[in-house]
């Protein structure tokens, strides 16, 4: 007896439906799983047999072959146990429901219980997508599962506890969400921007980054503050917008990073890798790709420390990104592309020790060693930051000041009035921030006074700035006049962000 048991898969950040098709036939036992099925389903095989015979159930010694189709669509991860067992037990006549508009999802223990699954969000929204009606997942991820709306979703504990309820003999009642995800939130942050000492310029600069998502590169001695700046940064970014925390929800799910006991990521991501990290680790890859560093930073923070010391390749991979805000990582068996609207915070040295311009240390660098270190960053990368910030040596005076200045808090609503200005200005568009403006954008919604456009004309010739960079300083100028709330860009707006563009250091 043939049955069709209803899966998906995870490709990329999105799901794909499969089709479980389990045949029971005569001839010699066997068990094969065919269909492009990787390492970790093969193994469901003996997980299956085990569980099967563990919930009092039969495991028929005969010919069973399993199909997970489309045949050409690669399968991997455990999720397919629980399709596999229900598809058995409908074969061998032991199960008797009507499963047309049901999904299965779970990995199966040796006992029949069900184990925590990743991935299970996008599976679950491609289901609601196609139009079924039911999807059946392991009890720790009901709370995860029910993020999406209008579909049942039925928690299960064990392989019994299912069979019973598709035999209406122990009811499973669907899982309902009644939880405000964002009720009592209060995110506790270690760094707070009232803590940094000295560094006016520096927190007024970041106030503005993170009120339009601006690129950022900081650079100063050691032991300045910048990376306790970067740092600082989540705290007063805005709150994650449901349709946003859903999405990172979604890459941490398939990347196996989201705790078990957090079914929605509600707090802005912040990553920090090291620059030794590998060329995949940051831009996402492997096999069959998995999320970078990249992925795992979108709509959050990217920090990278000591800039210069990243690779070569890993640095112009970030180019695409930065212009597009998605990144395709592609292999011989195929391209899959991940989101990577992230807000890039860089932070360097002036020079390899560190102290070039520094008026207590002095600098052992060459010329020669100072211009190559600066030559690791190449100009296409410069001219997609915004923000370029020098973080002076702090004076003694500064840091035993015992007056603390503004609080995150306080500035986060300045940031939080700003961004509602600009989700105001772009509800029409896919658009959030005033980073994320492409050149229609800017000419719709960057106009200049007349007074500013001999300044903007004088800086075009002086700081011989490219189109992109142009268009930069309009953004830029834009989210200075949200935080002013002025409804056009004035001659100070402009100043004050041609005032953050790159300068040579020699």
């Amino acid at each position: 007896m043939l049955a069709k048991i209803k899966s998906c898969a995870v490709v990329g950040l999105e799901g794909a439906t499969v089709d479980v098709e389990v045949d029971i036939s005569p001839g010699l036992p066997s068990f094969s799983i065919v269909g492009l099925a990787d390492k970790a389903v093969q193994e469901a095989k003996e997980r299956v047999r085990a569980a099967i015979k563990n919930s009092g159930f039969t495991f028929l010694n005969r010919r069973i072959t399993v199909n997970l189709a489309p045949a050409d669509l690669k399968k991997e991860g455990p999720a397919y146990d629980l399709p596999i067992a229900i598809g058995l037990l409908v074969s061998s006549g032991q199960l008797h429901a009507d499963l047309t508009s049901s999904v299965f999802l779970g990995e199966l223990s040796l006992d029949g219980k069900l184990r925590h699954t990743h991935g299970i969000l996008p599976m679950v929204a491609l289901a609601h997508d196609v139009g079924l009606s039911r999807v059946f997942v392991p009890q720790d991820d009901a709370k995860e599962a029910s993020l999406i709306s209008d579909i049942e979703i039925f928690p299960v504990e064990s392989l019994p506890q299912l069979c019973s309820h598709l035999h209406n003999e122990t009811i499973i009642a669907p899982y309902c969400n009644n939880i405000d995800w964002y009720q009592n939130i209060h995110n506790d942050y270690i760094f707070d921007l009232s803590y940094v000492k000295g560094q006016e310029h520096a927190k007024r600069a970041l106030e503005i980054a993170a009120a339009g998502r601006h690129n950022v590169l900081m650079c100063g001695p050691p032991g300045s503050g910048k990376t306790m700046l970067a740092r600082s940064l989540p705290s007063i970014l805005p709150q994650l917008t449901m349709k946003e925390a859903i999405e990172v929800t979604k890459i941490y799910s398939i990347s196996g990073l989201l705790p078990q006991d957090t079914p929605i990521i509600t707090e802005r991501p912040f990553r920090s890798p090291h620059y030794t990290t590998s060329h995949a680790g940051l831009v996402g890859g492997g096999q069959w790709p998995r999320p970078g560093e990249i992925s795992l930073s979108h709509r959050g923070v990217l920090f990278l420390d000591e800039l210069p010391e990243f690779g070569h390749s890993s640095l112009e991979s970030l180019r695409q990104p930065l212009e597009d805000k998605v990144i395709t990582v592609s292999r011989a068996r195929g391209t899959v592309t991940f989101p990577a609207n992230f807000m890039l915070v860089a932070a360097m040295n002036p020079c390899p020790c560190g102290y070039y311009g520094d008026p207590f240390k002095e600098c052992k660098c060459s010329v020669g060693e100072i211009s190559r270190y600066h030559k690791k960053i190449s100009g296409p990368l410069i001219d997609r930051i915004d923000i370029f910030l020098d973080v002076p040596h702090i004076d003694y005076e500064k840091l035993t000041e015992s007056k603390l200045s503004e609080t995150s808090t306080i500035v986060g609503e300045r940031i939080k009035a700003s961004h509602m200005i600009q989700l105001k200005r772009f509800h029409d568009t896919d658009l959030n921030c005033n980073a994320d403006m492409t050149a229609r954008e800017v000419k719709e919604f960057c106009a200049v006074e007349s007074s500013a456009q001999g300044l903007l004309r004088t800086a075009m010739k002086q700081l011989h700035l490219t189109a992109r960079a142009f268009h930069h300083v309009l953004k830029l100028s834009r989210t200075i006049a949200d935080l002013d709330d002025a409804e056009s860009i004035k001659t100070h707006h402009v100043a004050e962000a041609l005032q953050y563009r790159h300068k040579e250091l020699i």
